[in-house]
Order: C-alpha cells, then sequence, then structure tokens
C-alpha cells in the first residue's frame, strides 16, 4: 500500500476540550485554554487535532447533546476563538477535526422544539415518531444509557426515539431535508478551516426497516435495538462523500460499534467512497461481563492470546484494502495503563504505558493518543457514586443494583471504577499546584489525586518518560516508511503465546520486528533480533537479547 493520503502516516491527538485547560478560571476547559496548550503538543510532535464537541449543548450527555451546530458552546468561547485556534494549528501545520453528532440532536435543537409541536410541523419528520402500542412504548428497544428507547410526548401523543438519553432524540435519515441538512452544516464548518470530522455512531443512522422488537436477553428489561449497519447506512454514507468530503481535502473516521472487518471494508475501503477509516470497538469489547445483563460492567483482565488474536485479525483483513484506526483510549474508555497494563507500581506503571505504546504505534493504520494518555495518566476510581458525573455510568448503577438488584452497590462501584467513562474525563494533569494546573477554579470533575505526581511538568523534565517515549514513536513513524505502509505478519510460533506479542512489518525495503512482553514476570524468548540489527526505541536501557524483562518493549530495523 503506498502512502498517497496526508493522514496515513499522520497521529492524532484528542481533547476533550471541557477537561484539557481553563483559561478563564470557570473549572471548565476552554478553546483558549487549547490555544494556550498547543506548544506542548508540537513539542510531542501529533499531526491532527481531535476536539470533541464543543457546540451549543445543554449539556446532558456532555456536549453529544446538540442544541446548535453552528454555534460555539459559551463555556468553551466564541466563534472567534474558534477561528483564532484554526488559524494558530494551521501555521503549525497541524489540522483540525470535529466530531460530528448527527445520529441524534439535543431536545433543545429547534428543529425538535418545532418537531414535537404538531404531527404536521414541517419539521415533525425530522426525527422518529411513532403511536404507543397498547399503552406502551413502539417496540421493545433499550437506550444505550439504560432504560427504554422511546419517550412519550404528550402534546402529540405519540413516541420519539432516542437511543442515548431522552434529551437527545434520533434524527430521521429517511427524510432528505434531514441528511442535506447535515451536509450543508458540514460545508459550512469546512469553510471554516475544519480539515474532518469525527462521526459520532454514524452506522446508526439507518434504522431497521419497521422498526421490529430486538432480542431480549434474561434478565434484561429491554430488547436490543440492533440498528448498527442498517439497511441504507453505505447509501447515507456515499450521499455524504458526494456532497460533503469528495469536494474537499479532509480526513474522516466513522465510530462504528458492532462492525466486522468485512463492515469496515465496506466503510472505509481505498476507494473511498464513504470514510477514510472506522473505530471499531472488539478488542474494546474483550473484558466486557459474561452476563449480557451487565454489559461492559465486569472486573475482567483481558488475556494476551484474546487481545493479540484480535488486533491481528484486524490488521491482516484490513490490509491492502482499508484502513485501521489505531486506539487504546477515548473519552469513552478508561484508561489504557489501569486496564490493559499495571498502574499498581510506578515502575510498572512507566514500563507498561510505553509497551502498550509500542505494541500499538507499530501497526498499520492512523494512531490515536487520548489526552493524558502520553502521561500514562490512570483510572481516578471515585469511591462514591456523587463523585461520578457520566450519565451513562450513574445510570447503570441505578438500573443494575437499584431496579435490576443485578449487582450489590459495593461491586458496582468497582465497576465503575474499573469502566467508568470519567476515567478518561478528569482534568488533564498539567503539573503539581492547585487543581493540577487545570484551572484556578474547583474543576467541573475532580483531578485525579495522583497529580502530584503523574503531570505534564515532571514528565517534560525526565527525559525517561512516557511523553518522550511517545515523541520518539511518532517520529518513527514520520521517519520509517515501513511503519505506515508495511505488510503486517505474527512471528512464527507466537501464536498462542501467553505472554510475549511478537510481530513484524515489511515494506520490501526496511523489516521491522516488534518484541513486547505483557506480563510483570521476567520471561526468555528466542525473539531477540539478529546480531547486528538496530535497536530503534525500547523502554529499558539496555539490550537483554532473549531475556524480556516486565513489560519490556523493544523495536528493531532488522
Amino acid at each position: 500500500m503506498k502512502n498517497n493520503h496526508w493522514w496515513k502516516n499522520a497521529v492524532v491527538y484528542q481533547i476533550y476540550p471541557k477537561s484539557f485547560q481553563d483559561s478563564n478560571g470557570d473549572g471548565i476547559g476552554d478553546l483558549q485554554g487549547i490555544i494556550q496548550r498547543l506548544d506542548y503538543l508540537q513539542k510531542l510532535g501529533v499531526d491532527i487535532l481531535w476536539l470533541n464537541p464543543i457546540y451549543s449543548s445543554p449539556q446532558v450527555d456532555n456536549g453529544y447533546d446538540i442544541s446548535d451546530y453552528q454555534a460555539i458552546n459559551p463555556d468553551f468561547g466564541t466563534m472567534t476563538d474558534f477561528k483564532e485556534l484554526v488559524t494558530a494549528l494551521h501555521a503549525r501545520g497541524m489540522k483540525l477535526v470535529m466530531d460530528l453528532v448527527v445520529n441524534h440532536t439535543s431536545d433543545q435543537h429547534e428543529w425538535f422544539k418545532q418537531a414535537r409541536q404538531s404531527k404536521t410541523n414541517k419539521y415533525r419528520d425530522y426525527y422518529v415518531w411513532r403511536p404507543g402500542k397498547n399503552g406502551h412504548a413502539p417496540n421493545n428497544w433499550g437506550s444505550y444509557f439504560s432504560g427504554p428507547a422511546w419517550k412519550y410526548d404528550q402534546q402529540t401523543d405519540e413516541y420519539y426515539l432516542h437511543l442515548f438519553a431522552p434529551e437527545q432524540p434520533d434524527l430521521n435519515w429517511e427524510n432528505p431535508a434531514v441528511r442535506h441538512s447535515v451536509y450543508d452544516m458540514m460545508n459550512w464548518w469546512v469553510a471554516k478551516g475544519v480539515d474532518g470530522f469525527r462521526m459520532d455512531v454514524i452506522n446508526l443512522i439507518s434504522k431497521p426497516a419497521g422498526l421490529p422488537n430486538g432480542p431480549q436477553s434474561t434478565n434484561a428489561l429491554y430488547g436490543n435495538a440492533n440498528v448498527a449497519n442498517g439497511p441504507r447506512v453505505h447509501e447515507f454514507l456515499q450521499e455524504m462523500h458526494a456532497n460533503v468530503m469528495g469536494k474537499h481535502r479532509m480526513v474522516t473516521v466513522g465510530e462504528t460499534p458492532d462492525v466486522t472487518p468485512t463492515d469496515a471494508r465496506a466503510y472505509a475501503n481505498l476507494d473511498e467512497r464513504e470514510l477514510n477509516m472506522v473505530f471499531q470497538f472488539e478488542h474494546m469489547e474483550l473484558d466486557k461481563s459474561e452476563d449480557p445483563a451487565l454489559g461492559k460492567w465486569s472486573l475482567k483482565k483481558v488475556p494476551l492470546r484474546a487481545l493479540r488474536a484480535n488486533l491481528s485479525k484486524w490488521q491482516t483483513a484490513l490490509m491492502g484494502t482499508a484502513w485501521n484506526s489505531l486506539y487504546w483510549n477515548n473519552h469513552d474508555q478508561p484508561r489504557v495503563v489501569s486496564r490493559f497494563g499495571n498502574d499498581q507500581t510506578e515502575e510498572f506503571r512507566l514500563r507498561s504505558a510505553k509497551m502498550l505504546a509500542t505494541m500499538l504505534h507499530m501497526m498499520q493504520g492512523t494512531p490515536y493518543i487520548f489526552e493524558g494518555e502520553e502521561l500514562g495518566m490512570t483510572n481516578v476510581r471515585f469511591n462514591r457514586l456523587a463523585e461520578y458525573n457520566d450519565l451513562e455510568s450513574i445510570n447503570a448503577y441505578h438500573q443494575l443494583v437499584d431496579e435490576q438488584h443485578l449487582v450489590d452497590g459495593t461491586t458496582m462501584m468497582r465497576y465503575l471504577q474499573e469502566h467508568s467513562r470519567d476515567n478518561a474525563r478528569t482534568p488533564m494533569q498539567w503539573n503539581d499546584g492547585p487543581n493540577a494546573g487545570f484551572s484556578s477554579h474547583t474543576p467541573w470533575l475532580a483531578v485525579n489525586p495522583n497529580y502530584l505526581q503523574i503531570n505534564a511538568a515532571a514528565a517534560l523534565a525526565d527525559r525517561n518518560s512516557v511523553f518522550y517515549y511517545y515523541q520518539r514513536l511518532i517520529e518513527l513513524r514520520h521517519t520509517f516508511p515501513v511503519i505506515t505502509d508495511g505488510d503486517y505478519a505474527l512471528v512464527t510460533g507466537n501464536e498462542t503465546d501467553d505472554a510475549v506479542f511478537a510481530y513484524t512489518r515489511d515494506d520490501g525495503h526496511t523489516r521491522l520486528l516488534v518484541v513486547t512482553n505483557y506480563t510483570a514476570r521476567e520471561v526468555t524468548r528466542d525473539y531477540a533480533g539478529p546480531q547486528g540489527a538496530e535497536l530503534l526505541i525500547s523502554n529499558y536501557n539496555d539490550d537483554q537479547g532473549e531475556v524480556l524483562r516486565p513489560y519490556e518493549a523493544k523495536v528493531y530495523r532488522l
């Protein structure tokens, strides 16, 4: 695969604006705060910034409930601030990706305010409305945020669909007026300098014909909506491409739950009729509960065999036909070093953070770094439900503990400590000063107490920090085309190794060997590079060949 597209050897840095940097002392991060930290991001070496939603929003779901697609949330600043950010990024040779949330809007969006006025309002068909059945919802679908996926609207005696919160009504993509309103809005942002879009749950926009009941597992209060990869989704995305992406030099990534590699090849095929790449979630679901009623809430740790098999499957299946996104973290996932690594001791935290970074960044695809990942930030592990802000976490606690009695409160708190989305959303840890240097005001969400030890100032002062390791990984990607273009293959015999993940990258000119020890124990393997191989990067200061120390990672040029 030749590197003909600017985004293929780029590295993306995801910013959760609310938690990145507060510039005006209100406890909430903002656009001016991001501008203040651009030198830091440039030093890291990233190419693209992806911002979580900054649009006007009641903030029921932290900005994923948009009330005006063409206005900036005043908490984050103004359109003038936005233009300043775009200008500053482009001056540094960096790009900006915006979050696009078009499966649903806020119930405070003018379209929905109009839609609920009457059944004949011109915006009525912008949303999915149905009459009830025998005094109940139109079907048995459950919301992704717990509870039913339908809300009764007394004024018009019908229900509207909300796959997420009741305040997030789903748009009706069957209506051409909805689709073209979205395309017009996207082009409006591109005219303001936006270089691409990350598309929230974009494969949910086409609902199944007739909206049938979904399968309902034992103990579950509601059925599974099964709306992913609907009947017209590719038609809609090809139309979007023709109206927007095909007219501009931009990058797109779709958040696509419940996709297989076959699905991904359709969405992100190299013929570029739809998206450039997708976020798939299979490796994020390897630690979900064995009980479907509990979903992601569990304490299970992911064994290497399962992780390697899944990552390898995606590398192999998309090679030469589509493009991978590479990620461990985002605003919806717990911190990688706490989840797949080891944050129990400082040495293991540093070693495992670097090991996991090596494992991922040497693969084919576009890497995504979530704010603080480059510092080895950890889960926060709040002890009281009142400390959590995340709607999904709070709703899950009440449903599973208070309503269904499937788990006790103590167990559920442990689940939240491991998997709550708030683990990723605590403020960025800049220094060991008040509120970690994030704000002069009490932050909207508590800072992780370990900011005194784990922070950017300390990392920048230590050449052995996780920050400089990420910087080196990014430099390697920018230096060696094999990391972008080379074929991926597991080392022979590595398929069943319970401790070590070893693979090669080869583009016919350069061959790399990547070796990572996934465990806290020392092991001996004959995966070391041959005599004279060049060690490009390692998280230890020396190379002991076949001896692999806890969480050791190394990359050889053969």
